[in-house]
């Protein structure tokens, strides 16, 4: 049974979504007090994150920048703050989906779904993969090159590991957007973008550059 933890300071809402996931098999976590809220986190070792932007104490971003430090477990940010600026913010803190409150409930339900999916199921049965001085390990979540080794997000590793699998090839960004969000809920193609700007910054501190290439109206390519 997959733990989720809920960090919403609404009652009523926490009500719904433990309504709504224990009913589809979840077990479900929600603290009704957000001191020491990070310690009570990673205690829990969920094997997924709800988390709300506007909290007492601390904000979500601060939480999710906090979490990260710690662990790759999955993040999805629920929020009534909709703005591009906000989605942004909380993709580069590490976030892996971000929904905006008043959710679909079956649509969440999905996302989350695919999220566990993505995360517990394909990239267990992926092994090491090297590309000329880069070694990604999915197992361990990391990339390590030039006697240096730097952890991945899992929408990273996905991107990356999808990438190398197809070395010499251009992909396509709408294959490379089914392969990561493989389901029927719609996904903003910006996201992509900003996971790919982190992964090419990530690859940089490993003194590997552009080893990512964009092809104009066509995809990306490793070079």
């Amino acid at each position: 049974m997959k733990k989720v933890l809920i960090i919403e300071d609404s009652k009523v809402i926490r009500d719904e979504l433990n309504l709504l996931l224990t009913r589809d098999g979840y077990q479900l976590i929600a603290p009704d007090s957000f001191y020491n809220i990070i310690e009570y986190i990673l205690e829990q070792n969920s094997h997924l994150i709800l988390l709300d932007i506007n909290l007492p104490v601390y904000d979500g971003y601060y939480i999710c920048r906090e979490i990260r430090k710690h662990s790759k477990v999955p993040i999805i940010i629920v929020t009534s703050r909709d703005s591009e600026m906000d989605e942004l913010m909380s993709m580069n803190l590490g976030a892996d989906d971000f929904v905006t409150k008043p959710y679909n409930t079956q649509i969440l339900l999905a996302r989350i779904n695919s999220l566990l999916k993505r995360t517990y199921i394909d990239m267990k049965a992926s092994d090491i993969l090297t590309y000329n001085d880069l070694k990604l390990n999915p197992l361990e979540g990391n990339i390590e090159a030039n006697g240096k080794i730097l952890e991945l997000s899992k929408n990273e590793l996905k991107i990356l590991s999808y990438l190398i699998k197809n070395k010499g090839n251009i992909v396509s960004r709408d294959k490379l957007m089914n392969y990561m969000w493989n389901s029927d809920v719609f996904v903003d193609d910006n996201t992509l973008s900003v996971n790919v700007n982190r992964l090419r910054k990530k690859l940089e501190e490993l003194d590997l550059n552009d080893y990512i290439e964009t092809k104009r109206g066509m995809g990306y390519i490793m070079r």
